[in-house]
């Protein structure tokens, strides 16, 4: 069975990220999900990412009942900032009995070719890609390595949900319960 891997700031974890990960544990033919929490995306601005510990307990806090999804902090342990081909062969080294499988969005896909190494990631793994607002796949229809999904779409994002929280506003349902009383308890994103 695969084991898909969902690589993410989580910053903060959120519905719709829960909505994709369950969808691949239970729709697709993997036998779980780990939401492989990223201390820092070498695309994304580092500065606006709260504290890794804090990231990794709101993935756990959000994944507690669940017994598809896991949560890893697999990254926070190697050179940063991390390299999904790093992490793979990382964890190819340490699991040799699971066959992983790259979960990610359209829009991911879209810039994928920016990405370290991505032949070998498209030669070496199946990719599962979920839709993404006017994300354009077109180019990658077809492509033996990559299995575009019928995950439901939300137009949900942790920087919206940041920027509601700055301005006060209720994010209720957004986030799990848990997560949000983890927010409101450090007052992050305030």
């Amino acid at each position: 069975m695969k084991t898909g891997l969902f690589f993410g700031s989580f910053n903060p974890i959120h519905t719709g990220h829960l909505v994709i990960a369950n969808y691949m544990a239970g729709f697709t033919g993997l036998k779980e999900v780990w939401l492989v929490v990223s201390p820092h995306n070498p695309l994304k601005k580092r500065s606006n990412l709260a504290n890794m510990y804090d990231r990794l307990e709101m993935a756990r806090l959000a994944t507690e009942n669940s017994e598809q999804l896991k949560v890893s902090d697999i990254e926070f342990g190697l050179p940063q900032p991390s390299y999904t081909i790093d992490t793979l062969t990382y964890l190819r080294e340490r699991y040799p009995g699971k066959d992983f499988v790259l979960i990610m969005g359209a829009d991911n896909m879209a810039s994928f070719k920016k990405w370290k190494n991505y032949e070998l990631l498209l030669r070496d793994y199946q990719i599962f890609v979920y839709p993404r607002p006017g994300a354009d796949l077109s180019v990658w229809k077809g492509h033996p390595s990559v299995t575009i999904t019928d995950t439901p779409q939300m137009d949900i994002s942790s920087t919206f949900i940041r920027n509601a929280i700055k301005e006060g506003r209720n994010v209720q349902f957004f986030v799990p319960d848990s997560v949000l009383d983890f927010i409101d308890g450090k007052q992050m994103y305030r």
